[in-house]
């Protein structure tokens, strides 16, 4: 086990005599991992040239309200949506394949503000299907911007299910 050990500071390594037989109170592993980079400039295009069309096919009305109360960043705001829901697509491995469908993956923001994801329909069912049984799937998003790109990074973790695992 790897820690600070204590209030002595002392850090234990992984090498510790007999740490290979403690059991660990939560069992965990990542079942997934996915990245994408956006040009926010071809997300504008993409605004100019198909409005509405584009927005109502590929965001949810959560993600639409939010950048609607950005307008003068509104495509940088649907930009990181964007590569979030591409990095999702990588992380469970399908694509936008199988059921997993763009507007099934929202970013919503978690009560500290952090951005997390809304599964709906395939793209739920894909992460039951990917995460082992008697374990729990947790989803963790980041997002960032420097203009002209929008980046986004997903892991996905599986830990022991506390409803017994």
């Amino acid at each position: 086990m790897v820690g600070w050990e204590g209030e002595t500071g002392w850090f234990r390594a992984a090498t510790d005599v007999g740490a290979h037989r403690r059991k660990p109170e939560n069992k965990s592993m990542i079942i997934g991992l996915g990245s994408d980079l956006c040009n926010i400039e071809r997300i504008q295009n993409s605004l100019d040239r198909f409005g509405n069309r584009f927005e109502n096919r590929v965001f949810t009305e959560i993600e639409r309200a939010k950048a609607a109360r950005r307008p003068y960043t509104k495509a940088g705001t649907y930009a990181k949506r964007f590569a979030a829901k591409e990095a999702y697509s990588k992380a469970v491995g399908t694509g936008f394949n199988g059921g997993v469908f763009m507007k099934d993956i929202g970013v919503v923001n978690a009560k500290s503000g952090a951005p997390t994801l809304a599964l709906t329909g395939g793209a739920k069912k894909r992460l039951d299907a990917l995460t082992p049984e008697g374990y729990e799937a947790i989803v963790h998003l980041t997002l960032t911007d420097d203009h002209p790109w929008a980046q986004a990074f997903v892991i996905i973790e599986a830990q022991t299910s506390k409803r017994g695992g």
